[in-house]
This record gives structure tokens, sequence and C-alpha cells, in this order.
């Protein structure tokens, strides 16, 4: 454990519950941002790797067809 995380420790202690949950919360918070820039970043990465394919785009009617097949498979997999 680091002196920070142990002055942290202390701390805490020395907080009433209710302070405590406010910590928690603040904390949770916290990890949550972090887990949703981290996600951001692969998205980035993701994107960047793919325009580097130089892919062509698809058409109006491909785009279509593909959300139809979703829609389409996930109503096959409501029904199972």
């Amino acid at each position: 454990m680091t002196a920070v995380e142990a002055q942290l420790i202390e701390r805490l202690k020395k907080l009433p519950p209710s302070r405590v949950a406010e910590v928690a919360d603040f904390v949770e918070f916290l990890a949550a941002r972090e887990e949703r820039a981290a996600a951001a970043q692969r998205l980035t990465e993701g994107l960047a790797r793919l325009d580097a394919l130089s892919l062509p785009g698809l058409s109006e009617d491909e785009v279509e067809a593909e959300i139809q097949a979703a829609r389409q498979q996930g109503r096959t997999t409501l029904a199972t």
C-alpha cells in the first residue's frame, strides 16, 4: 500500500458513514469515467484502423439490408 493510500484510509476512518458513502459514490463515478475514456480511446483506434483499410462505403440499400438482417436475427433469437 502506498503512502497516499494509507493517508486516504486514515482520513476515511475519521468520516461519518454518510460521508464515506459519498466518497464511495465519487470513486465509482471516477472509475466509470475512466472506463468510458478507455472505451472511447479503443473506439477511436478501431475507427482509425478501419479508415486505413480504405474500404468503399455502403449504399443506403446495403445499410437497410444490414439493419433488416439484424432485426430478423433479433426476432429469431427472441423466439427461441
